[in-house]
């Protein structure tokens, strides 16, 4: 052997020995996309909160990007998430609306994510990766017969989908339905009111003489009787059997589902995903349940935290950040992989347990779940960790939307951006590679279903951030933070404020927007007359669309109930295959 040849063999071997060749043989980044649900910016450490503890995702931000100006579209799950996943405003598609639906109500409605969407999964997919999305979905799932799944994740370009096509709800909990249960008419109390109600109305036709037959009367009576009883039985009886369902692929598994086995089975296909697919290029969409209530947590984490179970549920999702991580990195991907976090919005401020706030903390920031305007509602954790590309323990102050994610994903995928939609998304790339120190979101519309509530305005010239109230919610009782004379904060009539001239903040100086600007100070007028011609643009490019959630299509069909077994008993549970526990 020649020394040049021998010196060159001696060279490779020693390389091989020290840098082991690890399973990334493709120079395409995988993706893992994780998405928090109901999570306050205020509830992570690595944020400011410092009595929870997420030394996960702590760790997570300090080995990458922290976005500290990260804005949801939409400040309620089912808006919030169709923009995630399409790059643009939710109203483009039809997936935001006004009145009482603001999101997919159940599981049987014909709404959802519209088949001619095109999803940043479609389009990696077609460009070689394989796609999944574990966890929740809410995006929708038959449109016009049971099984036709036009909505289902796997019509909209993933490969692989296990977990809730609906949401997690509080019906989904035994011990909620029992105390439902108890505050709820009992069936003899609901016999007993008819029966007075039809032995009144009987005697009042007898003694007054109004012409009515007393057969044609009962006949009313029972009908009343009966749609009364159903009234209570159905939400009761049939919600959690009916939406509190998990499938995988296009096959209902657990109907309904065993709530407390879940975060075990969701923790376990993560790590089988990613153990099948660690040889491809590949995008997993983790799509959490938690912090969503009824905040159901496995054993090792009740009563561990400082703030009941709520702080128990958050403290849980970051073991199972920590668990998804170190599946990537034992698999020998970190060098090859850009892991995402965020919520899909901000915390829910009025929801409620046996009369304790349940909800999470949106820090510094008014407002919170439901409120489009005010920062607590759409200002969302934002961490990415590429390694070897992202400088760690970096902070980017520049304004960032969940809907960038698409761009971003699109585009360092190897694929190209639809050329025949709108795409409100800008690529992350310019900012995550040190190539721009500039966000390029100018103007950012805050809608609170198709209500323009509010307008951010990047000044790129000075930096400054402004923000513009155009309508607000009308906060029960004054001063409080939430709308605590309803679930969620209504967008319109006589639930908001209307401001002319609208209400005005200096982001900037100002993040917890409590000094409001006056008319008479010195950049009030130019700031609104410039945002005020920003709206009349934006709105020029609103189309008219089929409305996703409204009224007719956001109501249970019963022939779109996804069932397993004989409707309206669905009952099946599929899911025999042994669970690891991974917690």
């Amino acid at each position: 052997m020649e020394l040049t040849s021998m010196w060159r063999f001696i060279t490779v071997t020693l390389c091989s020995i020290t840098f082991p060749v690890t399973n990334t043989i493709h120079s395409k980044p995988n993706f893992v996309l994780i998405m928090a649900d109901d999570l306050g910016i205020g509830d992570i450490g690595c944020f400011g909160n410092d009595t929870i503890r997420t030394p996960n995702i702590d760790k997570l931000a300090k080995e990458g990007v922290k976005l500290t100006q990260h804005i949801a579209a939409a400040p309620i799950c089912t808006p919030s998430r169709a923009a995630f996943l399409t790059g643009r405003y939710p109203m483009r598609s039809g997936m935001d609306f006004s009145g009482a639906g603001r999101a997919l109500m159940c599981l049987s409605a014909s709404g959802g994510l519209p088949p001619n969407e095109t999803t940043f999964a479609k389009i990696l997919q077609a460009n070689g990766y394989s796609t999944g999305i574990i966890g929740k979905w809410h995006q929708g799932l038959n449109c016009e017969t049971r099984g036709d799944h036009c909505h289902h994740p796997l019509s909209h370009g993933f490969n692989y989908f296990y977990g809730m096509p609906f949401t997690l709800f509080r019906e989904c909990q035994t011990e909620f339905r029992k105390t439902f249960y108890a505050h709820s008419p009992s069936h003899l109390s609901l016999y007993s009111q008819v029966l007075a109600i039809t032995a009144v109305t009987l005697i009042t036709v007898k003694y007054t003489n109004l012409g009515i037959r007393p057969l044609k009367l009962m006949i009313c009576c029972v009908l009343f009787s009966l749609l009364y009883f159903l009234s209570w039985y159905i939400p009761l009886g049939f919600t959690h059997y009916w939406n509190c369902i998990v499938m995988r692929n296009h096959e209902i598994v657990q109907q309904p589902m065993n709530i407390q086995r879940t975060t075990h089975e969701i923790l376990q296909e993560l790590h089988q995903f990613i153990e099948r697919n660690k040889n491809i290029p590949f995008l997993l969409f983790v799509s959490f349940l938690h912090v969503h209530t009824p905040l159901v947590s496995t054993k090792r984490f009740i009563g561990n935290s400082r703030h009941g179970i709520y702080g128990d549920n958050v403290e849980e999702m970051d073991f199972m950040v920590g668990s998804i991580v170190d599946a990537i990195d034992n698999t020998g991907l970190k060098n090859n992989t850009l892991i995402y976090f965020t919520s899909d919005h901000g915390g829910h401020l009025e929801v409620t347990y046996v009369n304790t706030q349940v909800g999470g903390w949106n820090g510094i920031y008014k407002g919170g779940k439901g409120m489009a305007g005010w920062e607590g509602g759409i200002r969302v954790p934002g961490i990415i960790r590429w390694t070897n590309v992202v400088r760690p323990d970096t902070i980017i102050d520049e304004p960032t939307s969940l809907m960038d994610i698409y761009p971003t994903v699109v585009q360092l995928g190897g694929g190209e951006l639809p050329n025949d939609k709108i795409i409100d998304g800008r690529s992350l790339v310019p900012l995550l590679k040190n190539q721009a120190t500039h966000s390029e979101h100018e103007f950012l519309f805050h809608y609170c279903g198709r209500n323009l509530h509010a307008v951010r305005w990047h000044q790129k010239d000075s930096g400054t951030i402004w923000k513009a109230h155009y309508m607000t919610p009308i906060f029960h009782p004054e001063g409080a933070v939430g709308c605590y004379d309803t679930i969620l904060c209504k967008c319109e009539g006589e639930h908001v404020m209307l401001h002319n001239p609208p209400l005005l903040f200096n982001l900037s100086e100002d993040p917890s927007e409590s000094k409001q600007l006056q008319p008479l100070d010195t950049h009030f007028e130019a700031v609104i007359s410039k945002i005020d011609l920003a709206v009349a643009e934006h709105q020029k490019t609103i189309s008219t669309v089929p409305q996703q959630l409204s009224l007719s299509n956001n109501r249970w069909k019963p022939w779109l109930q996804p069932c397993c077994g004989t409707f309206p008993f669905c009952w099946c549970n599929k899911d025999n295959t042994n669970v690891t526990s991974l917690i």
